[in-house]
């Protein structure tokens, strides 16, 4: 049991780091070479080279941070021991629905299914901010920072999703076309802001003790002996001598 537990968090060490330096190093590229090759040659230029953005150079560095964040999630999953099934279950659900996604990026347009989706993301928003609150009603001490860095996340990751959904449909609509096209700084400071303040509800929330629930069973000893109280843990089993 144990051997397996330690060939699992290898495993998903390993799938971490490949996932983390595949989606960090096409974003390097993307930073330091893509943008200037895309601002520095025209269209049918591009259609030439390696950067045709039909190409398999492209796509793929359009796809790192998708491949690149499940892999590095599944190898958390494996890395903190979860069970087989669920991570199989979370890696299938994101593949799956990443694979509607592309394939809906080639069809029609459909203002009505960008409204509904909008509005979940609405609904989803109000129903975290009010389960949210309930839980901090309990919470005290460090676990409230934590709780607090959190919902200044969701808050800041909605005003860029927000935003992005606006300039997202804009080509689309008759009444704004000719227009130039807006500026996406402020999306991309909201939404780093947004997982900022995630990670740093995460590290707070991770410097705080943490509790262990263990499991117990009472055995009775011949000849009269103390009975044991044997303890089982996370990791190891040990005995207690009952007085």
């Amino acid at each position: 049991m144990r051997a397996d537990a330690d060939r699992s968090t290898r495993a998903g060490l390993v799938l971490f780091w490949i996932g983390a330096v595949w989606a960090i190093g096409w974003g390097i590229v993307g930073a330091l070479v893509a943008g200037s090759v895309m601002n520095s040659y025209t269209p049918a230029e591009l259609a030439d080279s390696v950067w045709n953005v039909e190409g398999p150079l492209v796509i793929t560095y359009g796809l790192s941070p998708a491949a690149g964040g499940l892999i590095a999630a599944v190898g958390m999953l494996l890395y903190s021991q979860a069970k087989p099934s669920t991570v199989w279950r979370v890696g299938l659900a994101v593949l799956f629905v990443l694979a509607l996604a592309m394939v809906g990026m080639q069809g029609p347009y459909y203002p009505r299914l960008f409204g509904i989706s909008g509005g979940l993301i609405l609904l989803s928003f109000f129903g975290i901010l009010w389960l949210w609150a309930r839980e901090r009603r309990a919470l005290d001490g460090v676990s409230t920072a934590a709780a607090d860095l959190r919902l200044t996340g969701y808050v800041f990751l909605l005003m860029g999703t927000w935003f992005a959904c606006g300039i997202g449909a804009a080509p689309f609509l008759e009444a704004l076309e000719g227009r130039d096209p807006t500026n996406p700084i402020h999306i991309i400071g909201l939404l780093a802001m947004g997982w900022s303040s995630l990670l740093a509800s995460q590290y707070v929330a991770s410097r705080q003790p943490s509790t262990e629930t263990v499991r117990g069973s009472m055995e009775r000893q011949p000849n009269g002996a103390s009975p044991t109280l044997r303890v089982a843990g996370a990791e190891d089993e040990f005995v207690l001598n009952v007085p």
